[in-house]
């Protein structure tokens, strides 16, 4: 039973007991002991049965019963049971559709308070959670533990077919679908099918436009938050991850893995119909949609389909004209970003891509992928008249015009 002085203050909201870790501040000092326990890691609530520990009496209290099996909260609705009450109360708001708990800044709801303080963490940046080995920090507690794992090697959960190893089973869960190809979520618009509920809800926001997240600099939308923090970088230049290679910088650790994948020539990423390999899943996705033919990207101008939003965007520049992309060196603009980063090399003479056989260096990957079907003797590019094989699809494009007699370059003095 709280004390009267103790409990007057969930009136008067005073909060005299301030953490000094943080400087978050508590109504009594109990609060405040167990707030202090995620700074100090103490856990001294300690599981007969598991031995796992908490910093909580009440959550040892709720883990003990999934030893014992006691749920004794029951939703009408669906016959699913809670040993919490306030998970069920949590849980019912799936059937009511409630989110009572709005995000001040985008309006935004959510069906329990704890979800909404962790979205505020997208507006904020706050990452409350930090490594006590290598001090990374973490917006969420659940980041911090599977950080954790990198540090003490603990990972249980093995995939029987590549033998990847993975900290938590809802994970491996997921991992398994790249080698099922199982796909359970699907779109109820345009029945496209997802291997995970987040890639279904990101896919949703094509559909309803969303974009909830607003750059303060600039006022660009975003339908994700994570797209809204890696764009603030190029407002503030963050490049924090380094290439020991090359020494190239990066803003997100997701970009430096995918460029080490140059060096180390690792593409672990397979087509399972043509046995192609890719640097990351997002270029097996658009590969593989050359083999379905899928292209569900319509420009309304002209009816052209693409298999990639992104291609989309870059093909109505074509109708608007917009190029939006400066070279700072010479000012020409371009459409899309990939275009201004090769056209810089011309500048700077850069060519970070090494044939492995002769040596021989290109400032485009692109370049260097023709280059090595001279070494392999592959020609995949086959004309459907007499089957001659080229390396490059524009040689393939030249030789066509034999066949069809177009001669597309006229001179303007003779004609």
């Amino acid at each position: 039973m709280l004390a009267p002085a103790v409990h007057t203050r969930t009136h008067t909201r005073e909060t005299p007991f301030q953490c000094e870790a943080c400087d978050n501040r508590f109504s009594n000092g109990g609060q405040l002991t167990t707030h202090f326990r995620m700074h100090t890691g103490e856990k001294p609530f300690k599981c007969e049965v598991c031995e796992k520990v908490f910093s909580e009496s009440r959550n040892l209290n709720r883990h003990t019963r999934t030893h014992t099996g006691e749920n004794i909260y029951k939703c009408e609705v669906c016959d699913k049971m809670f040993s919490r009450s306030g998970s069920l109360t949590v849980h019912l708001r799936i059937h009511t559709g409630e989110k009572p708990f709005k995000c001040e800044v985008c309006d935004k709801g959510f069906s329990s308070c704890a979800s909404l303080k962790r979205h505020k963490r997208t507006h904020t940046g706050e990452k409350p959670f930090k490594c006590e080995v290598c001090e990374k920090v973490f917006s969420k507690s659940r980041g911090l533990n599977m950080h954790m794992k990198s540090h003490t090697g603990e990972k249980t959960f093995k995939c029987e077919v590549c033998d990847k190893i993975f900290g938590r089973r809802g994970i491996l869960t997921i991992h398994m679908r790249i080698h099922t190809g199982e796909k359970p979520f699907k779109c109820e618009m345009c029945e496209k099918v997802f291997s995970e509920s987040g890639n279904l809800n990101k896919h949703m926001k094509t559909h309803t436009g969303e974009k909830p997240f607003k750059c303060e600099v600039c006022e660009k939308m975003f339908s994700e938050s994570g797209n809204l923090y890696k764009h603030m970088k190029t407002h503030t230049g963050e490049n924090s991850f380094k290439c020991e290679v090359c020494d190239k910088r990066f803003s997100t650790s997701g970009y430096l893995a995918v460029h080490m994948t140059i060096h180390t020539g690792e593409r672990p990423f397979e087509c399972q119909m043509c046995t192609n390999f890719f640097r990351h899943s997002g270029d097996l996705n658009k590969h593989m949609k050359t083999h379905t033919g899928e292209k569900s990207f319509k420009c309304e101008v002209c009816d052209k389909r693409f298999s990639i939003s992104g291609q989309l965007t870059l093909h109505m520049r074509i109708h608007t004209g917009e190029k939006p992309f400066k070279c700072e060196v010479c000012n020409k603009g371009f459409s899309g970003s990939g275009n201004l980063n090769r056209h810089r090399r011309t500048h700077t003479g850069e060519k970070p891509f090494k044939c492995e056989i002769c040596d021989k260096r290109f400032s485009h990957s692109g370049s260097l992928t023709v280059h090595l079907r001279i070494h392999t003797g592959e020609r995949p590019f086959k004309c459907e008249v007499c089957d001659k094989g080229f390396s490059a699809s524009a040689s393939l494009k030249r030789h066509m015009r034999t066949h069809i007699g177009e001669k597309p370059f006229k001179c303007e003095v003779c004609e």
